[in-house]
């Protein structure tokens, strides 16, 4: 009989990646406690689809930690527990660097004091900044140029240190631009507002937008229009379910790119779309956005090397479809 597997910490679970992750981790045999503070999950989703059991709170909060790692034998944690808007960190960068930064802080002095040291960390590829060369390689120049690509940097220092002075293992994965739904729409993206590519054209295919804008048609790409590595979320999960388990054998803190190792373009996306859906999608030319840069693809070959990870969904088409299913199921038409 097989040893039982330890429990997963998830933060954040009941959100977008962090709900998938649960997901894989299930599926792989790990019982899983969700600690969300609800501000953007979907509490909904997990009782109708997952086994964690959810508590409501905050990263920030030390009491809440220590009794729950107290109350629970917490083998590992998953922490996607931040905020991700881009736009909004250049606003509002305080709101930014206390939750993803002391949040995180706070919750790694609390897993020490109970004597957790394997931590699997949600970063981000926009850590690097403009890229210099493509694919982009995990020891690319950082860079960042916002304050959630900043916060996000920050905590991969503090990973960096923890490892050094107190024996914390870690794999700290950087994510390019999660994608797709569970396959068997379980779970999918539902942000609000949303700000992702491939949902808002579906919200465009559903007719509850009228068009979708595309941001510059005259970069120097084979179409004009900016190309992006999208990921399938269920690939992003099967990653974290195989850093937790080159952390359980001992494995060296690590830092590691998700991607597909490729990209598709603003408008191959659109286009795809098109033939998925059945639907026209209008397609508005805008002007460049600033900070956009023409090409965004991350090497995958850490991920490949170090964890055998092997993405089951890569080409677009699947990640569209799953999307799809999700989006008509979740929202349907607009009347």
């Amino acid at each position: 009989m097989s040893a039982e597997k330890p429990k997963i910490l998830v933060t954040g679970g009941a959100g977008y990646i962090g709900s998938h992750a649960v997901l894989a981790l299930e599926a792989a045999g790990y019982p899983v406690v969700i600690l969300d503070s609800l501000e953007y999950g979907h509490p909904e989703l997990v009782a109708q689809h997952l086994q964690a059991e959810l508590i409501k709170g905050e990263t920030s909060d030390r009491a809440l930690l220590d009794k729950l790692f107290k109350t629970h034998d917490i083998g590992a944690v998953m922490h996607f527990a931040a905020y991700i808007a881009v736009g909004e960190s250049v606003q509002a960068p305080a709101a930014y660097y206390r939750n993803n930064v002391t949040g995180t802080l706070t919750l790694l002095e609390a897993m020490l004091a109970a004597d957790v040291k394997q931590f699997v960390f949600s970063s981000t590829c926009a850590i690097y900044g403009p890229p210099k060369t493509v694919p982009i390689p995990e020891d690319h120049p950082k860079n960042p140029i916002s304050p959630y690509a900043s916060s996000k940097l920050m905590v991969e220092e503090i990973v960096k240190d923890f490892t050094q002075a107190y024996g914390l293992s870690a794999v700290v994965f950087r994510y390019f631009n999660a994608a797709g739904a569970d396959p068997q729409g379980r779970l999918g993206e539902d942000h609000q507002p949303e700000t992702h590519l491939i949902p808002l054209v579906l919200q465009a295919a559903l007719g509850r937008r009228d068009n979708i804008a595309m941001f510059g048609t005259d970069y120097d790409t084979p179409d004009g229009t900016c190309i992006r590595d999208y990921i399938h979320v269920s690939d992003l999960a099967s990653a974290h379910v195989l850093g937790v388990e080159y952390l359980a054998k001992g494995g060296d803190t690590t830092f590691i790119n998700l991607g597909n190792g490729n990209g598709f373009s603003v408008r191959e996306v659109i286009e795809t779309a098109r033939q998925v859906t059945g639907e026209p999608i209008v397609a508005v030319e805008r002007d460049r956005r600033p900070g956009d840069p023409p090409r965004l693809i991350g090497s995958s070959e850490q991920a490949r090397n170090i964890l055998g990870w092997q993405p089951q969904y890569a080409d677009l088409e699947s990640i569209i479809a799953h999307a799809w299913q999700w989006h008509l199921h979740r929202h349907g038409r607009a009347a």
